[in-house]
């Protein structure tokens, strides 16, 4: 599905950006006197992290100016378990020309190159969870400028604020199970579909309104599949400069026709 291009100007990399993200991770990891790490917090969203295997740090950005790739956007999701590990992702709404990093996120999010995030949390506990989030990649001066948003909002992130969206989890109080194609009796023909959801969470993270904004194609289903893969859902809330907000953002939700 295109997206309309975001105009994306030449920007300086934020140290404090980073810093930030990171902060709100260790943040949430304190030692006691005697040696023992303290309970997890009530909410944390799935963060980034830093390392070899942190998804930022395996992008190869050198390669990516060596195969000419200009200023690109490309968004992604992933499920994320509870150690930091990655089920499964995809990529989408991707700018003009945004081949050769959409390549490259693609091949560091597989989970046989084995990256790693934070893991969510939620009621102090480590959650299954699904992470939204948006690449994107410029040269400036002749030097790579690569950005990973914990977002998909057009408006946050043309501004690039802090802002983390929420995430929908499973297992625990969240009766969200993933993404269900419909069923055969929906659609005489298997295709490939897409669906954007306006949701609407508390600051606990709770479903307060769900709505369908667009199907495409319409009449197949997708609609009333997207419905009832988020009824009952929970959520990470939303955070904003490291503390958990309430939100109204818009989740894009995919179905691929089963393979026969």
């Amino acid at each position: 599905m295109p997206l309309a291009y975001l105009p994306m100007r030449a920007f300086a990399f934020s140290v404090i950006a980073l810093l930030s993200i990171l902060d709100l991770a260790w943040s949430q990891v304190s030692v006691t006197p005697s040696g023992q790490v303290a309970t997890l917090p009530m909410y944390r969203p799935i963060l980034l992290g830093q390392g070899p295997k942190s998804l930022i740090d395996r992008i190869d950005t050198q390669d990516l100016i060596r195969k000419g790739q200009k200023e690109a956007l490309v968004m992604f999701n992933c499920a994320v378990r509870k150690d930091g590990g990655v089920e499964w992702s995809a990529t989408y709404r991707s700018t003009p020309d945004s081949d050769f990093l959409k390549q490259e996120l693609q091949k560091r999010l597989s989970p046989a190159s084995d990256p790693r995030f934070i893991p969510a949390v939620y009621n102090h506990r480590l959650v299954d969870a699904i992470y939204y989030g948006t690449v994107t990649f410029a040269v400036v001066d002749g030097k790579p400028r690569l950005r990973i948003f914990s977002n998909q909002e057009a408006d946050e992130l043309a501004k690039e604020h802090d802002f983390i969206g929420p995430q929908p989890f499973f297992e625990n109080e969240s009766k969200f199970t993933g993404f269900h194609y419909p069923p055969p009796e929906a659609a005489r023909v298997q295709v490939d579909g897409n669906v954007e959801l306006k949701i609407k969470i508390d600051v606990n993270g709770n479903l307060q309104e769900l709505n369908v904004v667009s199907e495409n194609p319409p009449f197949f289903g997708f609609a009333d599949a997207a419905l009832a893969d988020f009824r009952g859902a929970k959520f990470i809330p939303a955070f904003r400069d490291g503390k958990p907000v309430a939100c109204d953002v818009t989740l894009p939700v995919f179905y691929k026709a089963p393979d026969f």
